[in-house]
């Protein structure tokens, strides 16, 4: 162990950083530049010679727990609890597998955007440096925990819709997903998130929660960026151990722009509808769960019968008992371990390539504690409950929440025979205010269970499909109101789930529900 300690470290080549036109360097912005605090890093990074150019002059940011080399992947935490002994912050030597393929696709990076602490928040008032704002409303949860990636996403509508200025923002962005991150940004924020099927985009370079429900996927406005990012990202990359048999070689992955593309044009033949052929369920356990609004219940449920009927799709309502344990199943099979990824760093006893600069601090001290528990105690939940499951339950319940999953993915699996695509609330809320991180003058805060209560429940739609690998995307499909100002409007998200490796019946999904949306428009008004 010394002498591996001792030795120099190995890079592998596949993830050498990409030679770009400047040098790599980065800063952090100005409050003025970063109005709503979604970005943690800046930069400017283009490849020098891309192979291609599928997304040249598009702007993308990375979220905060994934390896851009040249930049300090800080995990929305403190730097204090990152940084080295000389009080700089560790760089990444590598670019992680995704961010290698946009840059080699002719992107240009504008940085690394803000995410929750210890990516252990679905809402956003968790970063070390304060909360992220909603485009839509300020001083609003954007979802969390890929937070500042879905702001500068939204910050374009927004900004074209209502006018004012955000600063630098961006046309698409990277998100990780666990439980729920990039879907309930993107739910919240009014815009398109995609968790892709599991094993299908690499998550090489990218600090893990827990290996069975690490995702990363694309955050875009529109269903051909979302389309085009993923083609970007997708295919086997030869180092992720989440990356199965199934998940295809990079040049076997499908061209989902072309395919969406094609969809969209294709020529109908006579009595055959834009949406014919495609059978839509509306999961109605998912519409029975502890904290959904009414408002969210109803325009979800409405606007899916609505649009998709009115583009052709068959609507159907369809029951999956499973689905009440869903979230349950999720954290039984993975709370127990996750602090030794994301704490710990613990490898997946699987070969792996963990990136070199994420020096996690472990053991926990009192000021770790103690700065964790005033932002996110439900990072502090995970990293405690980890040695108290341990007592009192040990690793068989795990190993029998894992069997679970396998119930669990039948059971949507069975459904799929009937339905090509699964319909359920996103968040079960439109965004709410931020708790008050700070002592108020009248001596009031939110505690500990204030901060927590606000986030329970938010992922129960999205939760299950982490760790069954079913491909799931936020759809925008209304708005509802704000319940301190009735006339600030605030998105509605739509879950579409498909079969697992069928991304591309998800995307076409979503063309439908565009579809039957315009056309309800137009005869409408």
């Amino acid at each position: 162990m010394r002498r591996i300690q001792n030795d120099d470290d190995y890079i592998h080549p596949a993830l050498f950083p990409v030679e770009t036109t400047t040098a790599r360097k980065y800063w952090e912005p100005e409050s003025k530049d970063n109005p709503l605090n979604a970005w943690k890093h800046r930069c400017e990074l283009i490849a020098r010679t891309p192979s291609s150019k599928i997304l040249q002059n598009r702007t993308i940011a990375i979220k905060d727990n994934i390896s851009v080399g040249g930049l300090p992947t800080t995990v929305g935490t403190f730097k204090e609890l990152l940084c080295e002994e000389d009080g700089s912050l560790p760089l990444s030597t590598i670019d992680a597998a995704v961010v290698s393929r946009i840059l080699e696709a002719g992107a240009t990076i504008k940085g690394s955007s803000n995410c929750e602490n210890y990516c252990a928040s679905p809402l956003s008032f968790s970063a070390a440096n304060g909360p992220v704002h909603n485009a839509w409303k300020y001083g609003y949860t954007s979802g969390g925990s890929s937070s500042g990636s879905a702001s500068l996403v939204a910050a374009n509508i927004v900004q074209r819709e209502q006018g004012g200025s955000f600063g630098e923002i961006v046309d698409l962005a990277i998100g990780g997903d666990q439980a729920g991150s990039v879907r309930i940004p993107a739910s919240y924020s009014g815009i398109y998130g995609l968790k892709p099927t599991y094993g299908l985009v690499p998550y090489t370079g990218a600090v893990s929660l827990a290996p069975m429900i690490d995702h990363l996927g694309p955050l875009a406005n529109n269903l051909e960026d979302i389309a085009l990012l993923l083609q970007v990202m997708a295919g086997y990359d030869g180092i992720d151990p989440r990356m199965t048999p199934e998940s295809p070689l990079r040049s076997q992955v499908q061209d989902y722009p072309r395919l969406l593309s094609q969809f969209r044009d294709r020529k109908l033949e006579q009595g055959e509808d834009f949406g014919s052929g495609l059978t839509i369920g509306l999961l109605a356990e998912s519409f029975e769960i502890q904290g959904l609004s009414e408002e969210v219940r109803d325009t979800v449920r409405q606007s899916a019968r609505e649009f998709f009927t009115a583009a052709g799709a068959k609507v159907v309502d369809i029951s999956i008992p499973h689905h009440r344990d869903g979230s349950l199943i999720w954290t039984a099979a993975t709370r127990m371990s996750m602090s030794e990824w994301v704490f710990q760093g613990k490898t997946s006893g699987l070969l792996s390539f963990l990136p070199s600069h994420i020096h996690p601090r472990w053991p926990p001290d009192q000021r770790m504690y103690e700065l964790t528990t005033a932002t996110n105690p439900a990072a502090v939940n995970v990293m405690l409950s980890g040695p108290f499951l341990q007592e009192h339950f040990g690793p068989q319940v795990e190993a029998k929440a894992h069997r679970k999953v396998f119930e669990l993915r039948a059971a949507y699996d069975q459904a799929f025979m009937q339905v090509d695509i699964l319909v359920t609330p996103c968040a079960p809320t439109v965004a709410m205010p931020h708790p008050t991180m700070q002592v108020n003058e009248d001596g009031s805060y939110s505690s500990v269970m204030d901060k927590l209560s606000a986030a329970v429940g938010v992922t129960t739609n999205t939760a299950s499909f982490n760790v069954t690998g079913h491909p799931a995307l936020s759809v925008p499909c209304g708005f509802g109101q704000d319940s301190d100002a009735s006339e600030v409007k605030l998105p509605i998200g739509m879950q579409l789930v498909g079969r697992r490796w069928e991304d591309a019946t998800v995307v076409k999904a979503a063309a439908v529900f565009e579809e039957g949306r315009k056309r309800i428009c137009i005869d409408g008004g």
